[in-house]
């Protein structure tokens, strides 16, 4: 079969390439899936560049998926499914490929709502702004949350995810966001031209977010943590610039502040395919819609289009689609 692999860490056009490989075989517990269409995330580009200890070359790439079982599990064959995970495209072989074996536990129901093409562009993300919004700062309904990044694929999943919980949304991102933009926000700061902490006390009437979803960490850290009122949580996904961070703590643990950290890095794929299993409904019946999709690609293009993620030329993500 054809996969993108590497065998090497490195610059992607050096050490990424196209090649014949072997069809994998499914073991016990594991699905074979024929894959229809994989997105390619930011951290896929940065595996293949060596950011993750936990890989070890060679490896195909690939984190999200979607697909259809044709071996391992007589009662799954023929099923459509999607699956994303921490595991898949480091510590096993990835979606990069024409067939990926995954544990079948890790393999979920596709919406039919979805395309294959949408429902491989949804994993990641989503999974990523469930796992902090809903399981690490459990999100009540009606409450204030503020995402910082909010143009970016988690923070825009961020603010899908929280509507469904009547959740009134603060969108921070470089220039203001409108809600033609980003539809579902309550308000859009811009991140160099507001005066964040005291826009957001005014637009909460002095109480301040119950949530600040921070998907751009170093810069803005201490500024979300700023807007948070009494028992505020706050959520950490990266660290864009400076790594370290400084905040006053004496005013911390007077409001009563909580800290979450998320690595979805240590989130396996059945894990994950908790998480997928809990969205579907929200596909299926459209009050989640999946990301902007800005174009689709074949495995030979796949190449390029990885370095259109790594530079930030991709403005949406890109879909590899697999056809015979």
């Amino acid at each position: 079969m054809k996969a993108l692999r590497f065998k090497k860490f490195g610059d992607i056009r050096d050490v990424l390439a196209v090649e014949d490989v072997p069809i994998p075989t499914p073991g016990p517990g594991e699905v074979l899936v024929e894959v229809h269409a994989s997105s390619i995330n930011p951290a896929d580009v940065k595996n293949v560049q060596g950011s993750f200890p936990q890989t070890k070359p060679p490896r195909i790439p690939g984190r999200d998926v979607a697909g259809v079982v044709v071996g391992g599990d007589d009662a799954m064959i023929g099923m459509a499914v999607w699956a994303s995970g921490g595991d898949i495209g480091f510590t096993r072989d990835g979606s990069h490929a024409r067939y990926i074996v995954i544990p079948k536990k890790g393999a979920r129901q596709k919406p039919s709502s979805l395309s294959m093409e949408e429902a491989a562009s949804v994993g990641t993300n989503y999974i990523t702004a469930y796992l902090g919004l809903i399981e690490k700062a459990a999100l009540k309904e009606g409450e204030t949350v503020l995402v910082t990044g909010a143009g970016g694929g988690v923070g825009s999943s961020v603010i899908k995810i929280a509507k469904t919980r009547a959740a009134r949304v603060i969108a921070v991102d470089r220039q203001a966001p409108d809600k033609a933009r980003l539809p579902g926000i309550d308000l859009g700061l811009g991140s160099d031209s507001d005066d964040i902490a005291r826009r957001v006390m005014e637009f909460t009437g002095g109480r301040g977010a119950d949530i600040a979803f921070d998907c751009v960490g170093g810069p803005l850290f201490e500024t979300a943590l700023n807007t948070l009122g009494k028992d505020g949580r706050q959520v950490n996904i990266t660290a864009v610039g400076e790594r370290r961070v400084s905040f006053d703590l004496l005013d911390f643990y007077r409001r009563q502040l909580t800290l979450f950290g998320v690595n979805t890095a240590f989130l396996d794929t059945v894990a994950a395919g908790h998480i997928l299993d809990a969205i579907r409904p929200d596909f299926e019946e459209r009050r989640l819609t999946p990301p902007r999709i800005a174009r689709t690609c074949t495995l030979s293009e796949a190449v390029q289009a990885y370095a259109d993620v790594g530079s930030g030329a991709a403005k949406g993500k890109i879909v590899i689609i697999f056809t015979e």
